[in-house]
């Protein structure tokens, strides 16, 4: 396994990239705008971290700015943990075998969610290609909040 990143939600980007880029002097490594999903995606690396995270996938902090607004409430602020494994099937019946609910099954043999015993949701990308599509996984509905 291994840690990627942890994304946070902002409300204001400009004020956000300010707080994290000018005055804690983490760098911008990554961008992807999506016009059909209305959010932007900014990924930072610490100064120390930047090099290597624009060659390799070092720990980033992601910023997920959604273009229309919204008040987060309750912690939607904070989103997700988010580690790549090296079998995301596997992965994922091992926590399900310990009695883990697996919120958001990997249908697409790419991503899951779940959520740690403090509701801190945790997002499982497999490490490299996708895995084929494969039943139980394959027809498994989301559960809960992810």
């Amino acid at each position: 396994m291994k840690y990627l990143h942890t994304m946070i939600r902002v409300k204001d980007l400009d004020a956000s990239m300010h707080f994290f880029c000018d005055l804690l002097g983490l760098k911008e490594v990554k961008r992807y705008d999506s016009e059909k999903g209305r959010f932007s995606l900014v990924y930072l690396a610490a100064t120390d971290d930047h090099d290597t995270a624009m060659r390799t996938q070092t720990p980033t902090i992601e910023l997920t700015y959604n273009w229309d607004t919204e008040d987060y409430q309750g912690g939607r602020n904070f989103g997700h943990l988010a580690f790549a494994v090296d079998d995301i099937y596997a992965s994922c019946q091992t926590l399900m075998d310990s009695g883990v609910t697996i919120n958001r099954p990997p249908r697409d043999g790419h991503m899951a969610f779940v959520r740690s015993p403090d509701l801190i949701s945790i997002e499982l990308l497999q490490r490299g290609d996708s895995l084929a599509p494969q039943e139980p996984w394959l027809s498994m509905p989301n559960t809960g909040e992810w």
